[in-house]
């Protein structure tokens, strides 16, 4: 599935969330949508803990 596809569900799962459940449903499916992408960045091993870290501590580990 190319990042376009999965741009265009995405959209399409946040709208049928806002329309039917409300501006707190739309809010609620975008934190859980944005928690799994993490979460899965972090399984494939994109992301590291060590340099999440590091970046909301405002250091920068490439110096």
């Amino acid at each position: 599935m190319n990042l376009a596809l999965a741009g265009l569900l995405a959209g399409m799962g946040l709208g049928f969330a806002g329309y039917f459940g409300g501006f707190a449903a739309f809010l609620l499916v975008a934190v859980l949508g944005a928690a799994g992408f993490l979460g899965g960045r972090l399984l494939e091993g994109d992301i590291d803990l060590g340099d999440l870290g590091d970046l909301f501590r405002g250091r920068d580990r490439r110096r």
